[in-house]
């Protein structure tokens, strides 16, 4: 692998075939759990230098192969233990595509890519709201919210710019005492909403 190293080419089939020896010695039990992830992680590495190669730079290209052995293993952990956390089975794995798709949101101009993560990112907060988990509700509620957050802003500034000066602090005074006015009511709210949410595994 070290002399492989100046080409990136020749590092990625020597990554491959690494993790080809790996998953040969995995086939052994007394050492299945050290060398299956030592496999994985050497072929996710080898897919990774071949991706950089190829110049690809779209993330969820890098991302997709660890989300989806991520979210199987997850799957297969809380069949065996329903008692699992959701933030432990599904967390790492949806996170690791979520935010780096989240960070090029920003930077692309186009409308494809908020479109497909707002899409996905809606279908894992209706799944995790479904089925009661609190990983997926959180983490495709929160990447949800702000995908629609950096759609909207261009909109909510220039709406804004044509609303005389006067009426944005006149709808903030008028919203602070609404909420002040049926405070005792919103915290009841607040709180059995935690409570449900604190019940999700």
């Amino acid at each position: 692998l070290a002399l492989t190293v100046p080409r990136p080419a020749a590092l990625a089939l020597a990554l491959a075939l690494g993790g080809v020896i790996a998953a040969a010695t995995a086939l052994r039990a007394e050492r299945r759990r050290a060398a299956s992830w030592t496999a994985g992680a050497l072929f996710l590495a080898a897919a990774w230098v071949r991706l950089a190669v190829w110049g690809v730079t779209v993330p969820e290209a890098y991302t997709l192969p660890v989300t989806v052995p991520a979210l199987v293993v997850g799957l297969l952990r809380r069949r065996r233990d329903p008692a699992a956390s959701s933030w432990a089975a599904y967390g790492p794995g949806l996170a690791a595509t979520l935010v780096p798709s989240l960070a090029a949101v920003w930077s692309d101009p186009h409308w494809t890519r908020p479109l497909l993560l707002g899409t996905g990112a809606l279908a894992v907060t209706l799944l995790g709201a479904r089925f009661r988990l609190q990983a997926p509700l959180v983490l495709g509620g929160a990447a949800l919210v702000l995908v629609a957050a950096h759609e909207l802003a261009p909109y909510v500034v220039q709406l804004v710019g044509a609303l005389p000066r006067w009426l944005p602090p006149a709808a903030a005074g008028l919203l602070l005492l609404a909420v002040g006015a049926t405070y005792e009511r919103r915290l009841r709210e607040a709180r059995a909403l935690r409570g449900r949410l604190a019940r999700m595994r």
